[in-house]
């Protein structure tokens, strides 16, 4: 397994390819999504503005970006190498970003995502996100999902949480 640890401010410049081969999974569905519909990559230093990232490997094979978002941790971006998928590596970047999030104070996490991905909320459902409906968004959330029409004209999408103490 590969290392899991915070980016290297270095390594922010490798992460908009990563972004971009991770996403060419989407055009091996049946029936494919273009990547062409989807906005292009973030540039390096909108990693550098982000909250937290974490990268699996040296260099980077897999990446989890993490924001606030309604005060809370949100998980914005997970990337993995499509060279290195099925691997676990996917997995083990959303379980530390869960781990750190809860040693940072955060006491759930949020995401937006595909519904009916394989790899997006099937994923995110195993690893105990569950979906949250339009009356449990906060105003961040709700301000997020209009920003990202454009890929709910691709699929449909959702928001979701995981809990990450027992004191929520």
């Amino acid at each position: 397994m590969f290392e899991i640890r915070p980016a290297a401010l270095s390594e922010f410049a490798l992460l908009p390819a990563l972004e971009a081969e991770a996403d060419a999974a989407f055009e091996t569905l049946d029936p494919p999504l273009s990547v062409a519909d989807f906005p292009p990559p973030a540039d390096p230093s909108e990693y550098a503005e982000a909250f937290h990232i974490m990268v699996a490997g040296r260099p980077p094979v897999g990446f989890v970006r993490l924001e606030i978002v309604d005060g809370q941790a949100h998980l914005e971006q997970l990337a993995v190498s499509p060279e290195f998928a099925g691997q676990g590596i996917g997995r083990a970047l959303v379980m530390a970003a869960m781990a750190w999030a809860r040693e940072a104070g955060f006491h759930a996490m949020t995401l937006c995502t595909f519904a009916q991905v394989p790899f997006n909320a099937p994923f995110y459902a195993s690893c105990g996100f569950s979906e949250l409906d339009h009356s449990q968004w906060g105003p961040e959330l709700a301000t997020l999902r209009e920003s990202e029409a454009i890929l709910e004209t691709i699929a449909p999408r959702i928001a979701m949480k995981i809990k990450l103490t027992l004191s929520e």
